[in-house]
């Protein structure tokens, strides 16, 4: 099996918008757009959405999309946000979630950002176990997933000192 992480460009956002859609469709609780508000966007916001501020990982595996993340990393602020983590439901446990979580947070540190967040829907124990094993904690906030919403995200901080 021939696995490759690699970085999404804006000629990328078909690929990408597939997989989103696709992650969306298979975790709505997951992520703070629905899949039907995704679905509305145009080719230019997908671009835009792919395009940063930060980078879009995807995972390929034998050359097909299986897993992807993306760092939100706004210019003036040393702290990044790694959002939208998904791994197709028939490749997890191949190690596709963390070689994704490493790659954003490596160049998270790369790019001098020393505070790494990202948030964690309440119930994906899954999830949370990832970002725990590689040194996230969880820093006490918490906010409702969207408006409207009954579900909760937790805030997870992995700091300068800690090692990935």
């Amino acid at each position: 099996m021939q696995v490759d992480v690699r970085i999404v460009t804006a000629d990328d956002w078909e690929l990408f918008r597939d997989l989103r859609l696709r992650a969306l469709a298979d975790a709505p609780a997951a992520f703070g757009r629905t899949l039907a508000e995704a679905r509305e966007q145009t080719p230019a916001q997908w671009r835009e959405l792919v395009a940063g501020p930060g980078p879009r990982l995807v995972v390929l595996e034998d050359g097909a999309p299986v897993a992807m993340g993306g760092v939100f990393a706004p210019e003036g602020d040393s702290r990044a946000m790694v959002w939208g983590m998904w791994t197709a439901p028939e490749t997890r446990g191949r190690g596709h979630g963390a070689r994704v979580l490493r790659a954003l947070v490596a160049w998270c540190r790369e790019q001098g950002r020393p505070d790494v967040l990202l948030h964690v829907t309440e119930g994906n124990d899954g999830a949370r176990a990832l970002y725990l094993a590689h040194g996230f904690e969880p820093t006490g906030v918490w906010e409702s997933l969207r408006p409207g919403s009954p579900l909760r995200i937790e805030e997870l901080r992995l700091g300068a000192a800690e090692p990935m």
